[in-house]
């Protein structure tokens, strides 16, 4: 396989995996994502974003979830999020510090 045909369907398969998580199972919860998984819808918006800047994009945080969720980040939240439990809270600290945060400070 080329790289550019590699490229292209790296690249639909992440469009398939956003529409997933936007259209086909938005009751998937980011807090339950970054749980099990160690990485949710921010994760792949903040990833969107470093790409950009990697590319000499100006991109804050606010517009890439924009450009991922395809819709202000507060409206999402307003249309979809739950509220987390407090031992889903505890647990989603443990996961963000062991997959987001920077492990070497």
């Amino acid at each position: 396989m080329d790289e550019q045909t590699q490229l292209e369907i790296e690249a639909a398969a992440f469009r398939r995996l956003r529409h997933h998580l936007l259209v086909d199972r938005p009751d998937a919860q980011n807090i339950d994502m970054m749980n099990l998984a160690g990485f949710c819808r921010n994760c792949l918006s903040r990833w969107y974003q470093e790409a950009a800047n990697e590319r000499g994009i100006d991109m804050d945080k606010a517009q890439a979830r924009e450009a991922f969720y395809g819709m202000p980040f507060d409206e999402w939240k307003a249309k979809h999020q739950t509220e987390a439990s407090a031992e889903k809270q505890a647990a989603f600290e443990v996961a963000f510090k062991e997959n987001v945060t920077d492990k070497d400070s």
